[in-house]
């Protein structure tokens, strides 16, 4: 049975490209164009893993990974954050807070992205590079739910 990814992102080349990516891969896709939406599809339908972008109208990625960990329904979906920008938070409180397994940052290479998707879901601990756009954009964070 094929895996389902939410992919969740305001800016539609960004969606197309990935969601070609993972189409060709035999994912099931689900597109959103901002948390709102996203968490409306998660409800009806929860997928095996969630890509968002974190700056988004309506409802952010932040608070969209904040309210799938606060449910108990969706707490054990994995999300990986997207950012062109960076966080200023502590590698710690993303994890902890927010429940976030990848940070990812902004350009990024669709094979890259659908490789450490592949990775996570099959449970293992792909290495991460540092991202010329912050110092903290991008890592693997440990599973702590």
């Amino acid at each position: 049975m094929a895996k389902t990814i939410l992919l969740c992102d305001d800016e539609l080349h960004i969606l197309r490209a990935a969601e070609f990516k993972f189409r060709r891969g035999g994912y099931d896709v689900l597109l959103a164009s901002d948390g709102e939406e996203a968490w409306q599809l998660i409800r009806k339908q929860l997928p095996d893993i969630l890509v968002t972008d974190c700056q988004m109208p309506r409802l952010s990625g932040l608070e969209l990974a904040e309210r799938v960990r606060n449910n108990s329904e969706t707490n054990m979906l994995p999300v990986i954050m997207l950012s062109a920008k960076g966080f200023e938070l502590s590698q710690q409180e993303i994890s902890e807070r927010y429940g976030i397994r990848l940070l990812l940052g902004k350009p990024f290479s669709p094979r890259d992205l659908y490789a450490r998707v592949e990775a996570i879901l099959a449970g293992d601990s792909p290495l991460a590079s540092c991202c010329p756009t912050s110092a903290v954009s991008q890592w693997l964070l440990p599973h702590r739910f």
